[in-house]
């Protein structure tokens, strides 16, 4: 707030301009090291992989997958095949057929029921577009 300190501030000093121009900077980066970590991001042996089993849905999902697991259309495959034949489709055959653990595949098919999709006779349908809609007044 003072007058005198921004007049300090403000003036030039051609000691320090002349200082300031002999000033020479130099900047280097360091040399880059590469970091060792052992392989630890890296898996220690390859992942065995499996093909497939979707038949004529085959371009609706991967070609591959690991073993252990499946992928969504075969989980959906499986599970409307169990739903529709559950003596043929047991538990014991869907672990084999997929190479999926059993206790794996119980649970599935415990929590996991596919949708089934119902259609409704036509006399039904006659009933309801028959029905005449009431007019607001």
């Amino acid at each position: 707030d003072s007058p005198g300190i921004k007049e300090e501030v403000l003036r030039k000093d051609d000691r320090f301009l002349t200082l300031l121009k002999d000033v020479y900077v130099e900047s280097r980066d360091p040399p880059v090291q590469v970091k060792d970590g052992g392989g630890e991001h890296l898996p220690s042996k390859q992942e065995e992989k499996r093909l497939t089993k979707l038949g004529h849905l085959e371009a609706l999902d991967v070609k591959k997958v690991s073993k252990g697991k499946i992928s969504l259309v075969e989980a959906l495959t499986l599970l409307n095949n169990h739903k529709l034949q559950p003596q043929i489709w047991t538990a014991e055959k869907i672990a084999a057929e997929y190479s999926l653990e059993l206790k794996e595949v119980n649970s599935l098919l415990e929590f996991f029921i596919p949708f089934t999709v119902q259609e409704f006779p036509k006399e039904t349908k006659k009933a309801i577009t028959s029905h005449k809609p009431k007019q607001l007044t």
